[in-house]
């Protein structure tokens, strides 16, 4: 008997098409036997459409894992007589949930006295747990605003109800994976990139500004990865140097060149961890800093001007002339700004030892630069952190899902040049 053309249009003999239906409605109608098989049916979406159906496969087993879990959490399946079960199925409500396959809408199971919500929704991204924790613990420990709250319900919909053991215990399940993730083991890392930006937390009952401190590494096949995050109550060379040992102890090795800014307590703490590593001091930051030793407002563009080219130079034989000639201009007119120059911009010439293909990528903190705007991104949201560990759990959330992003990604520097 003549079997008709796969709906996929697979050749004839395929493996895959005796699983087949022989048309686009065998396919539907998979999905509407008497006896519903919500994998069978997710699978009829991906083969009706490939790779467009994921989102419509991703909606059918979220739903179906769901209910699985309302039934867990009753004790007892639709129907079913038991002395267990510990309340009755209520039904379903819509909620829509922007995924990374877009937009989707779940039925989310209900349960007649409340309480009960399906944890593969509770969950989403580790980023917006964490700052939807962040918002929780101030609403459940008092200290927040009513518009703080009012967000928050928003957020996570009028059906989740809070309270501070729901909260901690999402804490918990979130934080045993982000330790996890912020302790596994590093490997050889030739160019490492550091940088520290500040965060307002609540302690001991006053607000302070704690530093966040972030490690990005550029490992050999050319990838950006992120290495560690820390978060402290001060720059103190004591915190950075435990920063630099949690690094090493995890195996971090191979390092040819730290990138950085001038942080307070770093350069002490590099010297004593990785003291034959040169450093290459951000000359984004170094031009920025030179400014505050211009007196004359007409003064600023030209100075800027001068330093852009300095570390434009082609080399460094080159960078060094040019430096020499701007100090002997700027001794006399500008007596501080050539001392502070003379003292300070050679630290960001390392670079020049490197392949000049390697150098654009190598001599700033830019990259970093970028992460700390998606943090401040998220954390304006927060405001201000309940806690250390709240500061600490959405940083590392976010930073675990942009080293995924990295990680799968294209190529950061090519290092075989």
């Amino acid at each position: 008997m003549h079997r008709a053309a796969n709906p996929l249009g697979l050749p004839a003999g395929s493996f895959f098409e005796a699983f087949l239906p022989t048309s686009l409605e065998g396919v539907h109608s998979m999905a509407m036997r008497t006896e519903y098989n919500p994998l069978e049916a997710a699978l009829a979406a991906l083969l009706a459409n490939g790779l467009d159906g994921a989102g419509e496969a991703l909606r059918i087993l979220v739903n179906e894992a769901s209910k699985i879990e309302r039934a867990r959490f009753l004790h007892a399946t639709p129907h079913e007589r038991t002395e267990a079960r510990t309340d009755y199925a209520h039904g379903f409500k819509p909620k829509t949930v922007m995924t990374r396959l877009g937009e989707q809408t779940f039925d989310v199971p209900q349960v007649r006295g409340g309480g009960f919500y399906p944890s593969a929704l509770e969950k989403g991204s580790r980023t917006e747990q964490a700052l939807n924790l962040a918002l929780a613990e101030r609403c459940v420990q008092g200290v927040s605003t009513r518009k703080v709250c009012d967000s928050l319900v928003k957020r996570l919909g009028p059906e989740v109800s809070l309270s501070s053991t729901q909260v901690s215990r999402a804490a918990e399940r979130l934080d045993a994976g982000l330790a996890a993730w912020r302790e596994r083991p590093l490997d050889e890392t030739p160019y490492l990139f550091l940088d520290a930006r500040y965060e307002r937390v609540r302690e001991a009952g006053r607000l302070v500004d704690c530093a966040v401190w972030v490690a990005v590494g550029i490992s050999p096949d050319g990838k950006r990865r992120v290495l560690g995050v820390s978060v402290a109550l001060s720059e103190a060379e004591v915190h950075w140097r435990a920063f630099f040992d949690s690094l090493i102890r995890r195996g971090l090795r191979g390092v040819k060149l730290i990138v950085s800014d001038d942080h307070a307590g770093l350069e002490a703490a590099r010297r004593a961890t990785l003291p034959s590593v040169p450093w290459q001091r951000c000359p984004f930051h170094l031009q920025q800093n030179a400014q505050a030793y211009v007196t004359r407002l007409d003064q600023h563009k030209p100075v800027a001007l001068r330093l852009r080219a300095i570390f434009n130079a082609p080399d460094k034989a080159e960078a060094e002339r040019l430096l020499r000639q701007a100090l002997d201009a700027w001794k006399t007119e500008a007596p501080k700004l050539a001392q502070w120059v003379e003292e300070n911009l050679p630290e960001g010439f390392a670079v020049f030892d490197l392949p000049h293909s390697q150098r654009t990528r190598l001599r700033t903190t830019n990259g970093l630069e970028r992460i700390n705007r998606e943090i401040k991104r998220r954390t304006r949201v927060a405001s201000i952190f309940p806690n250390i560990e709240s500061c600490l759990r959405l940083v590392s959330a976010l930073l675990a899902e942009c080293d995924e992003e990295w990680m799968t990604g294209k190529v950061y520097l090519n290092l075989k040049d």
